[in-house]
């Protein structure tokens, strides 16, 4: 597969003409990367190194989405750090990637992402909204589809999902809604899907979340969904490439594929 496909952001007349669809809908300001994992999966290369953070194309796998995030006109990045936290100030040293700001938030505690979320809340003040984002993958997927989607019925959450993929663990239901993740509540509803990691939170889903405590979203997402069905929104996303850089296997076929033109050189900055 050319990795034209997957590194495929707009750039040029594409990524102007990305933003003004963007800008025709309620702005997201603030996108949140989720970047403090272990990266167990890919020891020994991330024993000294976040995942986000291996170089893919002579660049970190994070500043992807982070580019992704700026075709729909993100105005901020916050990422959280845990381990090897001081490597993100090495790669970003003027806390910024192509002129926006990048606000590390710490956890000495690793928090998981629920825990993650609510760590951050301080920082959104009057934000609205915000667009969540695993750090550890790369896609093109059309991310104003979900702004769309979310924007539709503003619902606390909206996750992107997609038919395919190597775990279907989203169970939606004859009417297309999410009725159960992970079979955690043994709904097994009509069709599994992959949740890519990405998705649009509205600020008062924060409420359900505590303090300090070490959750993943998922579980406060079938909370959700047991209290309420269709309470958690989604929207399939099929258009484009999505890859987990979750493997040792999965990160070498990725840095061994041929790179397209603009992807390197003048616009890359460490």
């Amino acid at each position: 597969m050319p990795l034209f496909k997957v590194f495929g952001i707009e750039r040029a007349d594409g990524f102007i003409t990305s933003q003004k669809v963007a800008l025709k809908l309620p702005g997201i300001h603030t996108a949140f990367l989720l970047g403090a994992g272990l990266g167990t999966r890919l020891r020994p290369l991330t024993e000294a190194c976040p995942k986000p953070l291996l170089p893919v194309k002579g660049r970190p796998i994070i500043t992807y989405a982070m580019d992704h995030l700026l075709s729909v006109g993100v105005k901020r990045f916050v990422v959280n750090t845990h381990h090897c936290a001081d490597v993100y100030r090495q790669k970003f040293p003027d806390a910024q990637w192509r002129g926006i700001p990048i606000t590390f938030r710490h956890e000495p505690v690793l928090l998981d992402t629920a825990g993650g979320l609510k760590n951050i809340e301080d920082l959104l003040g009057d934000e609205q909204a915000l667009l969540v984002y695993n750090a550890d993958i790369i896609t093109n997927l059309p991310l104003v589809s979900l702004l769309e989607a979310h924007t539709l019925r503003r619902r606390e959450a909206t996750l992107v999902l997609r038919s395919s993929g190597p775990l279907l663990n989203v169970d939606l239901d004859e009417a297309g809604e999410i009725c159960d993740m992970r079979h955690i509540l043994g709904r097994s509803g009509v069709k599994g899907c992959l949740f890519t990691g990405i998705y649009i939170i509205e600020k008062r889903f924060l409420k359900r979340l505590t303090a300090g405590h070490i959750e993943s979203v998922v579980p406060a997402f079938v909370r959700m969904i047991s209290e309420k069905p269709g309470s958690v929104g989604c929207v399939l996303i099929d258009q484009g490439d999505w890859h987990d850089i979750g493997s040792i296997e999965e990160y070498e076929k990725i840095t061994a594929t041929k790179a397209p033109s603009g992807l390197t050189g003048d616009h890359d900055q460490h």
